[in-house]
Formats: structure tokens, C-alpha cells, sequence
């Protein structure tokens, strides 16, 4: 049995917890040590990273990723992590209870309500006998698409409606490119104009930004535009290993019946399939609503998500369970409609300061 010693890793730490998320078959792109830099340079929400490390020779044999995420009015909450779809332990069995552990004395010694767990997979058996009141009601799914060894077999693969659909925005001689921060001005342009017309605040300039600095080769920015040069349609794709996710998507509305989404997304696709990955995340979706269509006609298959929320102190527990679901609902719809009428300016100042206390 191997001895372990858990402790918090610290900036000295990046190395060699990346080598470790790079050589885990179960870690994915928000596991990397840069989504910690992100978001504390970003939101300043501090980031634990927990390590489980053999006493033998102080290699790694597990970690859990915590940011501790702190309101306004000062409630605290471990979640793993903020603004993606999955993070949570990594590591054997024995050690991610052993990690576990460690983040229950970690959210008792510093007053956290309540710890978020978003797993990939179910990880019930981590919980049992544990005498934590779980709480896991989480509808939703990530889509995932094998690639095959190249875009050219991937396309042949494609139903003739879904190559069609491709080819429209191609025949209106849309064009897309796939680079670094080269693009960020033309994908924060489309972003925000498609954010604020959901009705929902934008993440700030500065967390892309640090994001695509610190993930560096592990981030690729993709924009379609018109024939007169103008984008239509922006992504963010995000990589590990053998996987590419894409946790950021968006196309203004008016040009929806050209199709440049299609266009956007075979190209990362495209890009993917042709670099040697041998998955692709489509992101997070709700079963058979609009962009769960979306993403299945591609030909994912959904893997469900497991969102576990338990208390972390006394006095903690399952809060946003809890409440009036209908009145949340009429509260958050009188909110996007609000949102949906300011002016542009006023949307991004105000969504690059709201947007950090958001989690999701």
C-alpha cells in the first residue's frame, strides 16, 4: 500500500501538476493548473488545488482542483470548478476519498457553506458510507464525438442533410479561420452581441484573456465571417492530450438562416480530427432541448454530468436546492428581458462584473 501525503500545491506546483492532469485517462482540459490563474487574475475567487503525492518519491498520484468562491455578502462555497462543466478528483479510489477528506477540513476550517463537486462520471461509490447528505440533480449531458484519423473520414461519415447544412454557409462564401489571440477582438465582438441577446451577462475581456495566456498551445480561437470580412460566428476550444472541448459558442442571431455555426464548428472539427484528437466535447446540453439537437446531429453520444452539492460546515447544505423554482424562474425571465434591451456598452461593463459571481 503506498503511503500519501495531501497537501495544497502552490504556483511551484504548475509543472508538475499538469504533467500529472496530462497522464490521467480520466482528466480533461479544465483540470490544467491554468483555469486557477484565470480565475484568480480574472475574478479573484482563490483557488485551492489539492495534492495527493506518494511519500516514496513525491510523484503525484492524485489531485482535486477547488476554487473557493466567495459572494459579495461573504458566503464562501467550494466548487470544482466555476465556469465549466466538469472538473472533480482524479486519482485511485482510496485516494480521492483521501482527497475528499482533505477538502471537508479544509471547508470546516474556513467557514465554507457548501462544496460542488462537478464530475464527469457518476461517483456515487466515493460518497458511500461517507454520512454526507449528497444532493445530485443535475439534467444535463456533455456530447461527445469519437474522430476518426482525419477530417476527410469524418465527413464521410456525415448524413448528406448534415454536409448540406456545411456547405450553405460555404456557398454564401463565408470563411473561417482557426488561431490564437490574434482573433480575440473579433470573437469578443460576436460574444457579446450574442450573450447580451440571450439575456445573460458576458464574462469579463480579462477572463479570456488570462485564460488563453495560460492555456496557451492548449487554446485555439476559431471565427467565421462574411464575404465582406465582418464575423458572424465565434468559438473558444480548449484541449488536453487526445481531447478538444469547445466551451464557448456563438453566432449573431440575424445570420442564423445562413448557418455559420455549422460552418464554425466543422471547422474546429475539422481541425481537431486533422491534429490528431481523438475526441471532441461538444459541451454541456439539456436532453432534447435546442442545442442538445444541435450537438446529436453530429453524431455524438451523451455522457451524463453528476453535480453533487453537500454542506461543508455546520450550518451548511443543499441551498440552491432549495426555494420557490417557479419564482426563480419568473425572476431570472424578467431579468434576461431586461438584459436583452441595454445597450451593448452598458451590457458588457455591467456582464464583466456581474458575471464573476456566476458560476456556471
Amino acid at each position: 500500500m503506498t503511503l500519501i501525503n495531501i497537501r495544497i500545491a502552490t504556483d511551484n506546483d504548475q509543472h508538475s501538476w499538469d504533467n500529472y492532469v496530462l497522464s490521467n485517462p480520466d482528466a480533461g482540459p479544465y483540470h490544467l493548473y491554468g483555469w486557477k490563474t484565470a480565475v484568480e487574475q480574472a475574478y479573484g475567487h482563490k483557488g485551492y488545488y489539492i495534492v495527493a503525492e506518494s511519500t516514496a518519491d513525491g510523484s503525484y498520484v492524485g489531485v482535486l482542483p477547488l476554487i473557493c468562491f466567495k459572494m459579495p455578502w461573504g458566503k464562501k462555497s467550494f466548487i470544482s470548478l466555476p465556469y465549466c462543466d466538469y472538473a472533480g478528483l482524479l486519482g485511485a479510489s482510496s485516494v480521492r476519498k483521501s482527497l475528499l477528506n482533505k477538502c471537508l477540513d479544509l471547508a470546516r476550517d474556513m467557514g465554507v457553506s457548501t462544496i460542488e463537486l462537478r464530475c464527469p462520471n457518476d461517483e456515487a461509490e466515493l460518497f458511500e458510507g461517507s454520512g454526507l447528505d449528497i444532493h445530485n440533480s443535475f439534467n444535463k449531458v456533455r456530447m461527445l464525438l469519437p474522430l476518426p484519423g482525419s477530417s476527410e473520414a469524418l465527413w464521410n461519415g456525415f448524413k448528406s442533410k448534415l454536409r448540406s447544412q456545411i456547405r450553405r454557409p460555404q456557398k454564401e462564401e463565408m470563411s473561417a479561420s482557426v488561431g490564437g489571440v490574434d482573433l480575440f477582438d473579433d470573437f469578443y465582438r460576436v460574444f457579446t452581441v450574442n450573450m447580451r441577446d440571450l439575456g445573460s451577462p458576458v464574462h469579463a475581456a480579462a477572463w479570456f484573456k488570462v485564460l488563453l495566456s495560460a492555456y496557451n498551445s492548449h487554446a485555439k480561437m476559431g471565427v467565421v465571417y462574411l464575404k465582406t470580412g465582418e464575423p458572424v460566428a465565434a468559438g473558444i476550444i480548449l484541449t488536453l492530450g487526445q481531447k478538444a472541448c469547445i466551451p464557448w459558442a456563438s453566432s449573431l442571431w440575424e445570420y442564423n438562416r445562413l448557418a455559420p455555426n455549422m460552418l464554425l464548428y466543422w471547422t474546429f472539427l475539422e481541425w481537431a480530427a486533422d491534429n490528431a484528437f481523438a475526441e471532441f466535447d461538444l459541451g454541456r446540453s439539456t436532453p432534447d432541448e435546442g442545442t442538445y439537437r444541435f450537438k446529436e446531429q453530429w453524431g455524438t453520444w451523451a455522457n451524463p454530468l453528476s453535480w453533487y452539492q453537500f454542506g461543508g460546515s455546520k450550518g451548511g447544505g443543499r441551498e440552491s436546492a432549495g426555494g420557490n423554482h417557479q419564482k426563480n424562474s419568473r425572476i431570472r425571465e424578467q431579468a434576461e428581458n431586461i438584459w436583452r434591451k441595454m445597450p451593448l456598452p452598458l451590457a458588457n461593463f455591467m456582464g464583466g462584473r456581474i458575471r464573476g459571481y456566476i458560476s456556471l
